[in-house]
């Protein structure tokens, strides 16, 4: 026994000599650890002794639980593939022009039932509290039969605004809920945002990589799109943002400041005041996307970069679709400044959101069940994006970098330079696996080595398996 370990708790000596094992190869990512029974009958320990030593690893990031089948060796994070690379770009303005390749990706997104998809940031149903959501649809349907009988004007349901308004504490602010406006899911509310402070031609500042969506959203509106070089940890070069503002009249920025997609960071709170502050000194409006703020894996939920705004230059859109149901269609957008701007075009756009829908999301809220399922589903997520960065740190070829999400349920990941990601993306389709090519996060088609995973189904044998062919066609695409 080594020199000072007589007082190491029993669990703790069992832990490090798996630990140790593990570390030299005796045990190899994904191999499955004696089960408890059989550890504690081969030491003549406790089962209770083996459970806290199994813990301890699992806390260390050594090893997972999987349901109904046991503890396997995964590596903690810090120990896998590299992050991307942080990369330069010229910032200059560009029309955008990559619609013809993000339609082919969502129609292979929309494929056969029988496709893994890692392609549309979706959740699986078994992560979405739809039983519940289908209860309160049969007691809003009993109690009041004439729900969509009429029209919830803008901004909307003056009940679900209240509880946004509410929520909007555990990011630092403090919404009043009629500065909040109901939206048809958050890309409404990020048109609509963006037909509020700017007009065809001018130029709107965004990160790159970003969401594909909000790329076909400026191309849409005959925008111009200027990308700000973003670091996987740190979000936008600032200095970057600030030249290109003085240069090119920026109109408005795109940020998601928390659990970005697809990088998966949450900006520290200094880099969101200080963005924050910059655009203030030139009265830029900033559109906040922070659709995934809430499925931040630490306990609490970050800070919105709202809080720091003293100006009302801070928009925000939110939405219900990445954490209770897509298909709802509920987002929102909290602004003072140009709130009555937004409501007008509103209700050009659509006249107004769906009755039902609200009334469903403000019970859900209302009940308390909106945290219940939150802290369950952060759990699962941050498991699943584990599970799945760990197989891709296995399967994919050598020199592959792997982002750190801190939440949500998207992965980036960076492939040698030789391989063509739109290459892999077709013949990943033929062989019933869907992805995003990095080319559609990018205003000018950049990241042509990137590709996008969403880990927002179960892990399964089949979640494994797929990965692992679409490692293999990584090494081979054409």
């Amino acid at each position: 026994m080594k020199q000072g370990q007589t007082d190491v708790p029993l669990y703790l000596k069992m832990a490090q000599g798996l630990e140790e094992q593990i570390q030299r190869g005796t045990f190899r990512l994904g191999d499955q650890v004696p089960s408890v029974r059989e550890l504690s009958r081969q030491h003549r320990v406790s089962v209770s002794t083996v459970l806290q030593a199994y813990f301890w690893l699992e806390n260390r990031g050594w090893i997972e639980a999987r349901p109904k089948s046991g503890f396997y060796v995964r590596l903690p994070l810090e120990k896998m593939s590299p992050e991307p690379a942080y990369r330069q770009v010229l910032c200059k303005p560009v029309a955008v022009d990559t619609g013809e390749l993000i339609l082919e990706v969502m129609q292979g997104c929309a494929g056969s039932p029988r496709h893994v998809s890692f392609s549309a940031a979706t959740l699986s149903a078994d992560c979405l509290p739809l039983h519940r959501i289908n209860t309160i649809i049969r007691q809003i349907s009993r109690q009041k039969p004439a729900h969509s009988a009429g029209y919830d004007m803008p901004p909307g349901s003056l009940g679900l605004r209240q509880q946004i308004a509410k929520r909007s504490v555990t990011a630092g602010c403090n919404f009043l809920p009629q500065d909040v406006s109901i939206t048809c899911g958050a890309m409404e509310g990020l048109n609509l945002c963006l037909r509020a402070i700017a007009r065809p031609g001018d130029v709107i500042a965004l990160e790159t990589p970003t969401y594909f969506n909000v790329i076909q959203a400026i191309e849409s509106l005959g925008m111009k799109a200027i990308e700000i070089p973003t670091h996987s940890r740190t979000g936008m070069d600032l200095d970057a943002l600030e030249n290109a503002i003085k240069k090119h009249h920026v109109r408005g920025v795109i940020s998601m400041t928390n659990c970005h997609n697809p990088l998966g960071y949450i900006l520290p709170d200094d880099l969101k005041k200080a963005l924050v502050e910059l655009l203030a000194r030139y009265e830029v409006p900033l559109i906040e996307d922070d659709v995934y703020g809430d499925l931040a894996f630490a306990h609490d939920r970050p800070r919105s970069a709202k809080s720091f705004d003293r100006n009302g230059l801070v928009i925000v859109c939110g939405s219900f679709s990445k954490t209770i149901s897509p298909g709802l269609r509920v987002g929102w957008i909290h602004t003072d400044r140009y709130r009555a701007k937004i409501e007008q075009l509103k209700f050009i756009s659509s006249i107004a959101s769906p009755s039902l829908s609200q009334l469903v999301v403000e019970s859900f809220l209302k009940s308390g069940g909106y945290d219940r399922h939150l802290r369950r589903l952060r759990m699962m997520l941050q498991q699943q994006v584990h599970s799945v960065s760990q197989a891709v740190a296995k399967y994919f070829p050598e020199g592959t970098r792997i982002s750190r999400p801190a939440g949500g349920y998207v992965l980036w990941v960076e492939l040698p330079k030789r391989i063509d990601a739109v290459a892999v993306y077709r013949k990943a389709l033929a062989h019933g696996i869907s992805i995003s090519p990095g080319p559609i996060f990018s205003a000018s088609g950049r990241f042509k080595n990137c590709i996008r995973l969403n880990c927002g189904q179960s892990w399964s044998g089949e979640v494994d398996r797929a990965l692992l062919k679409l490692g293999r066609i990584c090494e081979n695409p054409s």
